[in-house]
Order: C-alpha cells, then sequence, then structure tokens
C-alpha cells in the first residue's frame, strides 16, 4: 500500500457520512418547541392546509411567543380565492369597479387603486394582465386600530412586501382603502402568479394565520404593542357584548363535558370578567348559575351569540342609513326568505350598501306600504336589478321548490326513454303554443349549465335523468343561497316625480287594480298621499273624470300614457343620433345593438339600435351583460323573449 494512498476523512467518529444538516427553518421549529411554542413534532392528520407557499413560515409565526402576542395589536383579515375561468374574469373587473366605488373614502369620493409604487394604477392593466390567469386572491384587511392611521398604504405596502418575503415571489397586486364604515380597511387583489409565470399557490395555513400575524407585527412596530389598560378596556367592553365574544370562546374551551364551568381564575380582574359575562350570559338566557359560583352554559351558546351579532350589526346599519328619519328601532324589520310567513313586500329603497365586500353580497332597506323599514339581504344580486334610492320595488322569496315546467318535462321524458325534445313536447300536449315549450327549453338550459348532468344533442334531444324533479328541487336549493329574494321592479322613478308624470305610473296601478292593503304612517302615509294627488292630477289633466263622487279611469289609460311617454322619449333620443323611432308592437322581432337602459315614469326600457331606427322595449337585468352588443328578441305583451349571444340551437331568454 502506498502512503501517499491516505485520504483523511472529516468529521465525527464512527459517523457514516451522511448528510443530516438542518435548514435554518428546522432549527427556529425545534428551537421553539424546546422552548414551549405551540409549535411541536406530533401526528397530524393530514388536511392540505400545508400544502403551498408559506406553510413553514405560518407555523413558526403560530409559535411565537404568547405573550408578544398577547400584546400585539389585533387586524382582522378576510380572503377568497376567486376563478377566473369562464366568466370569472368578468366578475374580476366587476370586483375591482365596486371597490372604486363612490363615497369610500374619508372625503367621501370614489376610490382609487395603488400598487407597490404608484399611489393610482388603471384597473383595466392589471385585468389585461390577468388574462388567462387561473385565479386571484382577494383580500380585506382591517386593523383594528385602523383609525389611528392618517393613510393606509404604507402600512399595505409594508404587508405586502413582507408577503412576498415569506412567499419567495415578486406579487402583482392592486390595494384600495375604504373609510366609510367604523373600521377602515383596504380591498387586495393579488394576482394568481408568481414571478415565474408559474401558478401562485399559497398554503392555507399562511392565508388562514400567517397573514394576519404578518399584519399584526407591521401595526404593532407602528403603533406600538397594546398597554394593560387598553387590553382592559377591549375586554370590559366584550363583557356587555351581545355576540360572541374572547371571554365566550376561553368559557367554552374551559367548560367540562357537560358545558359547567366556574368563574374562579388566578387573575382577580379575569375572575372579575368571567364573573360579569356569566352574569350577562344569564340575562341573555343562555347560561344558569346551578349553584354558587357554578354555571352552566347553554348548549347553542356560540350559535346563538353570532346571530345576535349579525342582528346587531344589521340595526347598526338601519340606524347609520336612516338616520335622516325620525324612525325608532321598533320600526325596524329583518326580512327571512326562510319563514314560512314570509310575505311579499312592497316599498321604496331607502338605502343599499354590501354586506359581505369580500364575496360581494348587498343588502337593500325598504320602507314597505306596511310602515315599517326592512333589511333585506340580497345575495349575489347584481346592482343593475335595482333602481337607485327612492324607486320602487317588490321583495319575494325565491323560490325552493321544483317547478310546473320540471315536473312536466319528468313526465315526457318518462315516457320516451329519458328523452325530451320540442317534437316529443308537441306530440304530449298538441295544445302548447311555442312560447310555452320555449319556457321549457330555457329552464333545461339553466339546469345544463347548473351542473346538474343534463344533456342536449345536436338534433335538440335532451337527455334527463330519472330523478330529474328531485335534481330540479337541489338546484332551487343552491340558487336561494346564492340569490335569496327576487327583485321585481315596479318603477325606477320616485312617488313624487310619478304624481305629474306624463307616463303609466306604479301609482296608476296602485289607482286602477285592486292595490295592496297600505298602513297610514311611514312609507305607507306617503304613498296614500301621493295616490290621491296623482287622481286629481290625472282629473285636472283630463285623463280621469270625476261622477257622483267616484272616479272614473277610462279603459286603456295605463297603455295610452306608456305609449305617450314611450313616444316622446323615443324620438328624442333618435333625434340625437340621426335616426328615427319606431314602437315596439306585439309580435315583433326586435335585432339591434343594446346602447342602454332608460328609466321613465312607465319603467326601464332598453335603447335598441339597429342602425336605422331606435326602438324602446321592457328591460330586464340579462341586458346588461350584453350591453354595446348585437341582441334579437320578440315582443310578448309587456316582456320580450331574448336570444343572446351566438347560441347552437339555444334557447331564448
Amino acid at each position: 500500500m502506498d502512503n501517499d494512498d491516505f485520504q483523511p476523512k472529516v468529521g465525527r467518529i464512527r459517523s457514516t457520512g451522511a448528510r443530516n444538516e438542518k435548514t435554518y427553518l428546522q432549527r427556529v421549529l425545534h428551537s421553539a418547541a424546546r422552548a414551549g411554542g405551540r409549535y411541536a413534532k406530533a401526528n397530524r392528520r393530514f388536511d392540505g392546509s400545508r400544502i403551498g407557499n408559506g406553510a413553514g413560515v405560518a407555523r413558526v409565526l403560530r409559535s411565537r411567543d404568547r405573550y408578544a402576542a398577547f400584546r400585539s395589536r389585533r387586524v382582522a383579515v378576510k380572503a377568497r380565492i376567486v376563478k377566473l375561468a369562464g366568466k370569472g374574469l368578468a366578475a374580476a373587473r366587476a370586483h375591482l369597479r365596486y371597490i372604486q366605488r363612490d363615497g369610500v373614502t374619508r372625503e367621501g369620493q370614489p376610490g382609487s387603486l395603488y400598487d407597490r409604487e404608484n399611489d393610482k394604477v388603471d384597473r383595466k392593466s392589471f385585468i389585461d394582465r390577468a388574462e388567462g390567469d387561473r385565479h386571484q386572491f382577494r383580500f380585506i384587511v382591517s386593523p383594528e386600530d385602523g383609525a389611528q392611521y392618517d393613510d393606509l398604504k404604507p402600512f399595505v405596502r409594508k404587508l405586502m412586501d413582507r408577503m412576498e418575503k415569506d412567499l419567495d415571489t415578486k406579487l402583482d397586486w392592486v390595494a384600495a382603502d375604504h373609510y366609510n364604515t367604523g373600521h377602515p380597511h383596504s380591498h387586495v387583489v393579488v394576482r394568481g402568479k408568481r414571478d415565474d409565470n408559474r401558478d401562485l399557490i399559497i398554503a392555507r395555513e399562511y392565508i388562514t394565520h400567517g397573514l394576519r400575524e404578518r399584519a399584526a407585527e407591521i401595526v404593532s412596530l407602528d403603533l406600538g404593542p397594546r398597554s394593560d389598560l387598553e387590553i382592559q378596556d377591549r375586554l370590559r367592553h366584550e363583557m356587555e357584548q351581545e355576540r360572541f365574544t374572547s371571554l365566550d370562546r376561553d368559557l367554552l374551551k374551559q367548560a367540562d363535558a357537560d358545558l359547567q364551568v366556574t368563574a374562579a381564575h388566578r387573575d382577580p380582574f379575569r375572575q372579575t370578567l368571567r364573573a360579569g359575562r356569566l352574569k350577562k350570559l344569564e340575562l341573555l338566557g343562555l347560561a344558569v348559575e346551578i349553584e354558587p359560583g357554578r354555571w352552566q352554559l347553554a348548549s347553542d351558546l356560540q350559535t346563538t351569540l353570532r346571530a345576535m351579532g349579525e342582528r346587531g350589526d344589521i340595526i347598526k346599519t338601519m340606524n347609520r342609513d336612516l338616520s335622516h328619519s325620525a324612525r325608532v328601532p321598533s320600526d325596524y324589520a329583518i326580512y327571512d326568505p326562510q319563514a314560512s310567513d314570509a310575505e311579499r313586500l312592497v316599498g321604496r329603497i331607502a338605502a343599499q350598501g354590501p354586506s359581505d365586500e369580500l364575496h360581494d353580497r348587498r343588502y337593500l332597506i325598504l320602507e314597505s306600504i306596511d310602515g315599517r323599514a326592512h333589511y333585506v339581504e340580497l345575495g349575489f344580486t347584481e346592482r343593475s336589478a335595482y333602481p337607485d334610492e327612492g324607486g320602487i320595488v317588490a321583495i319575494t322569496a325565491s323560490n325552493q321548490t321544483s317547478k310546473a315546467a320540471d315536473r312536466t318535462v319528468a313526465q315526457i321524458a318518462a315516457g320516451n326513454g329519458g328523452r325530451y325534445s320540442v317534437a316529443l313536447h308537441m306530440a304530449h300536449d298538441p295544445t302548447a303554443s311555442q312560447p310555452f315549450i320555449a319556457s321549457h327549453l330555457r329552464r333545461l338550459e339553466a339546469l345544463r349549465k347548473g351542473g346538474l348532468g343534463i344533456e342536449r344533442g345536436t338534433d335538440g334531444t335532451w337527455t334527463i335523468a330519472p330523478d330529474h324533479v328531485v335534481r330540479a328541487e337541489t338546484f332551487e336549493h343552491a340558487q336561494a343561497r346564492f340569490r335569496p329574494v327576487q327583485i321585481e321592479l315596479l318603477s325606477p322613478v320616485s312617488i313624487e316625480r310619478q304624481v305629474s308624470a306624463l307616463g303609466a305610473t306604479w301609482l296608476d296601478r296602485e289607482l286602477i287594480g285592486p292595490g295592496a292593503e297600505i298602513e297610514n304612517v311611514g312609507f305607507g302615509h306617503d304613498v296614500r298621499i301621493a295616490l290621491d294627488r296623482r287622481r286629481q292630477w290625472l282629473i285636472a289633466q283630463g285623463i280621469a273624470r270625476e261622477e257622483r263622487g267616484c272616479t272614473i279611469y277610462p279603459i286603456g289609460m295605463t297603455a295610452k300614457l306608456r305609449r305617450s311617454e314611450l313616444a316622446e322619449a323615443g324620438r328624442r333620443i333618435a333625434s340625437e343620433r340621426n335616426l328615427s323611432y319606431v314602437e315596439a308592437k306585439r309580435g315583433q322581432v326586435i335585432d339591434g345593438v343594446y346602447r342602454h337602459s332608460l328609466d321613465l315614469a312607465s319603467g326601464r326600457f332598453a335603447v335598441i339600435d339597429n342602425g336605422r331606427d331606435i326602438t324602446l322595449v321592457p328591460w330586464r337585468p340579462v341586458l346588461d351583460r350584453n350591453l354595446g352588443q348585437t341582441v334579437s328578441g320578440i315582443i310578448r305583451g309587456d316582456t320580450v323573449s331574448w336570444t343572446l349571444g351566438r347560441q347552437r340551437s339555444g334557447p331564448s331568454i
């Protein structure tokens, strides 16, 4: 053996030479576990929360010192991942318009988008960059002490810079700050792409915990940690709140299997808080003192308190929106479409706004003819579906059962091997009209798009499942959660304008028809006065006449008033475009470009331009998705059956 062949082996004695280096993150987690932090290696069921970027960072943040977390400023973060496939990009465009709406700044001005470097950015360029993206992230960040910031932009930029470091990628994002609520907050929209153009996957643990901890760190550095006095004031405030609080969470955590708990605590201040909170829960009927110092908590404590908190937030919203009126809280009502006695509401829109900005859910406050003010949750109803404040609408609960069309289709398919078509329908019912059959096709198309397993063949034959009616009911239940109420536009103009309007108004229909019961208080009182004034105006104009103490309205009065108003408005619009006005007639085929909607005393109408003539036809919300595009339809009385877009033997709408 040559002595020169000796090769020294560096390392510990009896080491195998295998690499066993620990990363910096592993060393931090190990140290945190030894120091008694919340993180420690343990058997944990896989739930997917740690898949994606930021999972390790989130675990480190959650394992930090509990004392520091107790002193930390609190920040609420809401998050949503939105798919951009299909109509998702249009919805993303609408969301950016929404967060830039009027009245969200401290000065009541429209909001403006900003990014890492610019205080004003163009939303169109951001949407154009998102073309082809699979998804995007939406966040609402609301520091509890946000009112102490003169401007939220530096805070948001620090947060997004920290987020980029945590996720190890540059982010393409825009944000808008809102100051129109009791808690200033920021909307942040992040593209679902990394800087290398791969899809951005953020771990659920980082979204639910990590981002909130990062935001709390920044606010604590900006404003300083919470003092003892601040913490005590917040806890005292929680003691009397009629909502689910951190005190309730601690009580439930320390209760035994029978939900029994004591007020005892080693800290005298905490014991006082617990005793006071238990007394408050007793007043609310959610706790009973079964023996001195020992309490029995209600099994539905958390659910009930959360519902009470939501109701309290609604009442606050109504107080804010109706501050101009002389109403008292006893006049307030919350419309529940799920209730068995939910009735049709008719009234004037007093206010409207977002009930859930992250999910674009909206609400209305309706001053009803019953004299009360009703809060109505609209869900995902489009803003164009109802008029501005002062407009008259009717609210009904969304249908949650199958329709007659579903049962008819199921019956025809059952006798024809699970198939349905126009020819089969005609054979089943020779008296069925084409519009009636078209309504069945529209229903089938809606169910097909809803993913109910309905298939449409190239020959116009539909494949129907044996449990078609059950599937239709499931579809309606899902739609009711998405859009809990239906809105019927009665008049886009106020009753004050209707009194002397040359058109067929809602007041006219109430005068001529049986009408609803109108209370003589609140908006009902205003309607009664307006009806009397409208009646007198019609008599003064020679349209109606009074005989022996009764008012006689001529047959066809509303149709004549409507034609007069449409003709005047149509000629005015046509002259502006150097075109002629053509009146729409029953059975006429309407074909042209949908330009815009027009609010008249007779209702809301769509302006259709075919390049030669202007026609005004009854408007429907679905038209606004086709603004500036060619539409086609057939006039059927006071409605139009529309065919929108290029569809392969598709149904009318």
